[in-house]
C-alpha cells in the first residue's frame, strides 16, 4: 500500500502541471459558502474525482471542485466542499487536501463551515471568527506513523488560531461594516445534530459554536506548519432549553442568506493579508 509521503507526491506533481502558479493561500469552504470560489478570476477547476488519490465528497452544498487562481489579486487554491469523518472517510483522507494545499507552496489556510451557536449572544447569520477549539469527534488526523517531513510527532495546539490574523479579521469588518463575533468551536463527528443534554455538556465545556468540520483540518495545518484563519456562519441555534428541530435544508438557507456578507468579508481578509 502506497504510504502518504508517496501519494502527496504525486498528487501534489499533479496539480503542480496543471497550474502556472502556486497558491500561498488555500480555502476551505464549508456547506453553502462554496459560491466565493466563483469570484476567483481565470479559474482553473478540477473535479475532485479528476485528483489522484482524493476522496470524492458526498454532501449536499460540497460541489466537489478545486478552483485555482487569482482573488483580490493573490494566488489561491479553494476547495469548494470538503470531506467528512460522518461520510466514512478516515482522518488521514478527511485532511489529505490540507497536505496537498502544504506541499505545492500553500502558507495560510483559511477554514470555515456552517455550524450552530450555543452562545446565547450569538444569532443565526453570524460569523464566528474561532479563536480555540475542542476536539470531539473522538479521533485525531495526527494517530499512526509520523513523517518528521510532514511536521512534528506531538505539535503545540495551544495557538491554533493565529493571533494577528484574528486581529486583523476585526479591522476589517469594522471598516466594511459586518459585525464579527469570536470564540471557541467544538468539533463533533456527526452525522446526527446533538442531544439537548450533549448540547448542554458542550456548553459547560466552554464551546461558543459546535460542528461537524474544522477541527480535523486545523490540526493538520497546524502540524504542516500553515497560518490558520478559522470562520464559522452560525446556521442555527443550539440552545438546549430553546432547541427546535432543525434539518440540513435550514443549514443550507441560512448560509446562503449569510453568503453575501461572507463573501465580502473573506475577499477584504484576503486582500490585506501579507505572506
Amino acid at each position: 500500500m502506497e504510504n502518504l509521503l508517496t501519494k502527496l507526491e504525486s498528487t501534489k506533481k499533479f496539480l503542480l502541471d496543471s497550474i502556472d502558479e502556486s497558491p500561498k493561500i488555500g480555502l476551505i469552504l464549508g456547506s453553502g459558502l462554496g459560491t466565493l470560489a466563483d469570484e476567483i478570476e481565470n479559474p482553473i477547476v478540477i473535479d475532485y474525482k479528476d485528483i489522484p488519490n482524493f476522496p470524492v465528497s458526498t454532501v449536499e452544498g460540497h460541489a466537489g471542485q478545486l478552483v485555482i487562481g487569482k482573488l483580490m489579486g493573490k494566488q489561491v487554491i479553494a476547495m469548494k466542499g470538503r470531506f467528512h469523518y460522518y461520510e466514512g472517510y478516515s482522518m488521514d483522507k478527511v485532511t489529505f487536501p490540507v497536505r496537498v494545499m502544504k506541499a505545492i507552496g500553500v502558507e495560510l489556510v483559511l477554514i470555515t463551515n456552517a455550524c450552530g451557536g450555543l452562545n446565547p449572544n450569538l444569532y443565526p447569520g453570524a460569523l464566528m471568527i474561532i479563536n480555540d477549539h475542542i476536539n470531539m469527534t473522538g479521533d485525531n488526523p495526527l494517530i499512526g506513523p509520523n513523517y518528521s517531513e510532514l511536521g512534528p510527532r506531538f505539535p503545540d495546539m495551544s495557538n491554533a488560531y493565529d493571533k494577528d490574523l484574528i486581529k486583523l479579521i476585526h479591522k476589517v469588518s469594522k471598516r466594511i461594516n459586518v459585525q464579527t463575533h469570536e470564540g471557541v468551536y467544538v468539533s463533533i463527528s456527526g452525522p446526527n445534530y446533538l442531544s439537548k443534554a450533549e448540547l448542554r455538556m458542550m456548553q459547560k465545556l466552554g464551546a461558543d459554536t459546535v460542528g461537524m468540520s474544522t477541527v480535523p483540518e486545523v490540526i493538520v495545518a497546524k502540524h504542516s506548519g500553515m497560518k490558520v484563519i478559522g470562520i464559522s456562519c452560525v446556521t442555527d441555534m443550539a440552545i438546549p432549553d430553546e432547541l427546535e428541530s432543525i434539518s440540513h435544508e435550514q443549514v443550507m438557507e441560512v448560509a446562503n442568506k449569510t453568503r453575501p456578507k461572507f463573501i465580502n468579508l473573506v475577499k477584504e481578509v484576503i486582500n490585506e493579508v501579507t505572506l
